[in-house]
């Protein structure tokens, strides 16, 4: 799942020679209008992603504190990767793209990939411990639950594995004048103009790490956690089969079906995201000459922008399944924009929550701990 930066032109260029070259290398460049489009495009992302996330993030830390709950810690330290993206990656693909060379030098070059690749990891890792989580309270109630410590120390080796699987990335990744040596000007307008681009000991080790990525990033996290949540909706049906008729009993069925159908949603989308540019990258690395076209550039910012659309899924899905959160973020809306009423309101946290209000303090009577 590696976010590929080095330039088309760095292929293309090098079966011509001096204004050809040029005159090849400019026509292959996006329409004004698909760069219009695709900046449009990338800041709805990158506003929703960064204010969406930041704002699940606030949220939650706030109610940790009022009550542990091990599947809001995950799902926080899903949005702390997002947001590395959201910062990282998308400003520097979007300019990257425009200027069609690269300008923010090797460490921002090396960097960019190997977060984005960290990342990757922590969210379908993170998506891993979410559905094992939410086995172990539906499938296996009477067996191990994760605590709230057991979830920070998890989040703690997710991102020291991350670290360190991404490592390969960081040090491939260089800068290089090569795309640009045989555009002969005049003007010399392309002089010490660099892209950024992989370069690998050999063919074979690229290949061997980047599909090896490909299956520990991707299908084996997402193959474990559909089986989860297979497992848990087969369970859920036979309770719902022969469930008695009391209320109690039925509104935990019911907040359990909820909670489960917003976690499968987040999987199913953010699986669906990455696949456009996985299938890019893999027929990049094992057969880049069907890629080799004025048709690379645009297909490439699709997928990735389509990638991209992945950091907006927590806050969405949280907004659109959880009306507490709702409530919470028009809360944070107001008391940031200073419009907060002076007088008390009912605090609904993402952790169901009876709240009564007495004599000028709050006092919690928690229920269960869903989302």
């Amino acid at each position: 799942m590696e976010l590929i930066l080095n330039h088309p032109a760095s292929n293309k260029t090098s079966v011509k020679g001096d204004n050809s070259a040029f005159i090849y290398f400019e026509s292959c460049r996006l329409p004004s209008l698909a760069l219009l489009l695709l900046l449009i495009a990338y800041t709805l992302v990158l506003i929703t992603g960064i204010f969406g996330n930041l704002s699940l993030l606030i949220i939650i830390f706030k109610k940790q504190r009022e009550a542990q709950n091990v599947t809001s810690i995950l799902i926080a330290n899903l949005s702390l990767s997002d947001i590395l993206v959201c910062v990282m990656c998308i400003p520097f693909t979007i300019i990257y793209t425009l200027m069609d060379h690269w300008i923010f030098g090797e460490i921002v070059c090396k960097l960019t990939s190997y977060v984005q690749s960290v990342s990757i990891s922590v969210s379908i890792f993170s998506l891993v411990l979410i559905a094992v989580e939410r086995y172990q309270l539906i499938v296996n109630p009477q067996g191990w639950k994760p605590s709230a410590a057991q979830a920070y120390w998890g989040i703690t080796l997710i991102w020291l594995f991350s670290l360190l699987l991404s490592i390969p990335f960081f040090l491939s990744y260089h800068l290089t004048e090569e795309p640009f040596q045989n555009l002969s000007l005049p003007t010399d307008l392309y002089d010490h103009r660099v892209a950024c681009v992989e370069n690998w000991p050999s063919k074979m080790n690229q290949l061997l790490f980047t599909t090896s990525l490909f299956m520990l990033q991707y299908w084996v996290p997402l193959g474990f956690i559909l089986i989860c949540y297979l497992k848990i909706v087969i369970c859920l049906r036979r309770r719902n089969g022969k469930v008695d008729k009391k209320r109690g009993r039925e509104s935990r069925l019911r907040e359990n079906k909820r909670v489960n159908i917003m976690l499968i949603s987040i999987v199913v989308t953010f699986g669906a995201c990455w696949l456009p540019l996985n299938i890019f990258n893999v027929i990049f690395d094992w057969y880049h000459e069907v890629l080799m076209s004025c048709q690379h550039d645009l297909v490439f910012v699709v997928c990735h922008w389509v990638a991209m659309v992945s950091t907006c899924i927590n806050p969405l899905f949280y907004g659109f399944f959880n009306k507490n959160f709702q409530k919470d973020l028009v809360l944070l809306i107001r008391h940031c924009w200073c419009f907060a009423p002076r007088e008390r309101y009912e605090n609904i946290a993402i952790t169901n929550m009876h709240t009564d209000e007495s004599k000028g303090s709050l006092q919690l009577a928690y229920t269960s701990t869903s989302i």
